[in-house]
């Protein structure tokens, strides 16, 4: 199964999602592999039984959000630099978001860019994050402030990968499944009500699904300038949650399912959302052993704290919110007050 990204104007680009379609693969030129100690542990194994390459290196990284950071990133391009890799070579990002993530951003600035592919282990990175060419590393302003848009040759999504992911990994995959039929596609939010994502058929149909809105939504917007912000709904929120947490109490699927209630709270005050599609919502999250809530100790930090968001502009927050289920709204006008009473009706210790 393969699906096309075919970015406007930019045939350079564009590019390929396969899905269970990871065969053997003979790339002539030096590979990395960029993973980290769990994925290698798991799965290394079963990647170098369908690579074959000219010359071929491993380089592992710890294993979290809390190494997503620049010190990494000088990790990998000095072991880069040892192995000699050049202009040619390849690199290949195995494992979660986070791996993904930092390769791409390594690839766009080693020797001022090389080519990389994607082949995610994770649910969240195999619907979401493996797609689209978002790449970077968190600091201590917020997250994924330092990065560069730099598409991957290609990505394999091998749903046998999931198959050894701990529950808390594959619900917060369903979060970020959930963004895209809540934003996008009212029947598809149904569907994903009444099927179980444990069945193999249905989480395959459903991460097909996903890669698909996403792949014409970064095929209409590569760089964020309009329609792709709207797959940031739940994000304005939970990147503030992870900041404040140090990027290690919530896995960034968790985090989303907590934003997208505080974003739903707030679309309910403006009367753009139903108190029984907010339910349906919240239920559905529940249903799948994601957070719900977050207790915020400091209202006005937290406020401030939005200003860091990726999407804000001219000092304005723009906040993604619903309105009503597979519909969305870009609203930047919102007063504080209003924000502030959302976050305290949020605030459930």
């Amino acid at each position: 199964m393969k699906i096309d990204i075919n970015i406007e104007n930019k045939n350079d680009k564009n590019y390929s999602i396969y899905i269970n379609e990871l065969k053997k693969i003979s790339i002539d030129k030096k590979i990395a592999i960029i993973t980290n100690p769990k994925v290698s542990g798991l799965h290394l194994k079963t990647l170098l039984n369908n690579l074959n390459s000219k010359e071929l290196y491993i380089i592992t990284i710890p294993d979290g959000e809390e190494h997503k950071n620049m010190d990494t990133i000088v990790f990998i391009l000095e072991r880069l630099h040892e192995h000699k890799m050049d202009r040619k070579s390849l690199l290949v990002a195995f494992g979660g978001g986070v791996v993904g993530d930092m390769t791409g951003f390594a690839a766009s600035i080693y020797l001022r860019g090389i080519d990389f592919i994607q082949i995610p282990t994770t649910l969240l990175s195999q619907v979401d994050a493996s797609v689209g060419g978002k790449t970077g590393v968190n600091n201590k302003f917020g997250k994924n402030l330092t990065g560069s848009f730099y598409q991957p040759k290609a990505v394999y999504c091998e749903t046998g990968f999931l198959k050894t992911l701990q529950n808390r990994e594959f619900s917060a995959g369903v979060a970020e499944m959930v963004k895209m039929a809540l934003t996008f596609d009212k029947d598809f939010f149904h569907w994903l009500e009444e099927h179980d994502l444990k069945n193999e058929e249905d989480l395959i149909y459903a991460i097909k699904k996903c890669i698909q809105i996403k792949a014409d939504i970064v095929s209409q917007d590569e760089k964020e300038s309009g329609i792709r912000a709207v797959l940031n709904y739940g994000h304005t929120f939970a990147h503030v949650i992870e900041n404040e947490t140090n990027y290690s109490k919530y896995l960034h699927g968790e985090a989303v399912s907590i934003g997208i209630v505080y974003a739903n709270l707030l679309a309910m005050k403006l009367g753009l959302l139903g108190k029984d599609e907010f339910k349906r919502i919240k239920n559905f999250l529940i249903n799948y052993d994601l957070p719900v809530s977050y207790h915020i100790k400091n209202y006005d930090k937290f406020y401030e704290n939005f200003y860091y968001d990726k999407k804000s502009n001219d000092e304005k927050i723009n906040f993604i919110l619903l309105n009503h289920i597979g519909n969305y709204k870009i609203i930047n006008n919102i007063k504080k007050e209003i924000v502030i009473s959302t976050l305290k009706d949020g605030n459930i210790a």
